[in-house]
């Protein structure tokens, strides 16, 4: 996932791990030989336009809100059709409230129009008080559930780890996010909820108090499950 930081300087870009802190819980409840958590991309504003996310500063919100608006404005100038007019119309008028275009109400039928934009704020946007960027893994975390992300972890062994997805992601989905084969050869996945595990004390005392249950494809992953799949090699 590439985050792109708007107004914000003192953080080196490219890969940064975002710290889970059930995972830190897990990891003392499973042994595994390391522990791997979630990484994001931090990339400048030049590359706004190509990131699945903003973070931008209380300060600079302003224009980054700026910079669409001008977009529009522009587009609006060169006398477009009537149904991008109508697009642009209201994207004006988001940006005018100090909204982003991202929550401008458009139609499924009108999304499509605003795609090929590339606004900046056209995608999640994280605005964060100076305060909050003593804290940046903190604040990486909070922009990965603003924007709609969430982990699964999968435990023991030479690893326990975690996985992003998005919300509203399945069971299979899920599994296609570590590796295709597991995917294609979905037969099931083994889950054991963040809660339930902690309660128990760890996986297998999780497992003997029958709270390890088995879900198709059409499970909608949770926040933390703690996640085996099983498919055919």
């Amino acid at each position: 996932m590439k985050i792109s930081l708007f107004g914000i300087t003192g953080v080196h870009l490219g890969k940064h791990n975002v710290r889970e802190p059930r995972l830190d819980q897990v990891d003392k409840l499973v042994a595994a030989d390391k522990r791997i958590y979630v990484q994001v991309e931090l990339v400048d504003e030049k590359d706004a336009a190509n990131a699945d996310a903003v973070l931008v500063s209380s300060d600079a919100r302003a224009d980054l809100i700026l910079r669409d608006w001008e977009f529009v404005e522009t587009r609006l100038g060169r006398e477009p059709g009537a149904a991008e007019r109508q697009v642009l119309e209201k994207l004006k008028a988001a940006l005018e409230r100090e909204a982003f275009a991202f929550s401008a109400g458009l139609s499924l039928e009108e999304q499509p129009v605003i795609a090929v934009y590339n606004l900046l704020t056209n995608r999640p946007v994280v605005v964060a008080a100076p305060e909050a960027l003593a804290d940046i893994e903190a604040l990486l975390g909070r922009v990965l559930r603003e924007s709609g992300y969430l982990s699964f972890f999968t435990v023991g062994g030479k690893e326990n780890r975690a996985w992003l997805i998005r919300s509203g992601t399945t069971a299979w989905e899920a599994a296609g996010a570590i590796h295709s084969d597991l995917q294609k050869g979905f037969i099931r996945a083994e889950i054991i909820s963040f809660k339930d595990l902690v309660e128990a004390g760890g996986e297998t005392q999780a497992k003997r108090a029958g709270k390890m249950r088995l879900e198709l494809k059409d499970y909608v992953m949770q926040d933390c499950d703690i996640v085996n799949f099983r498919f055919h090699k």
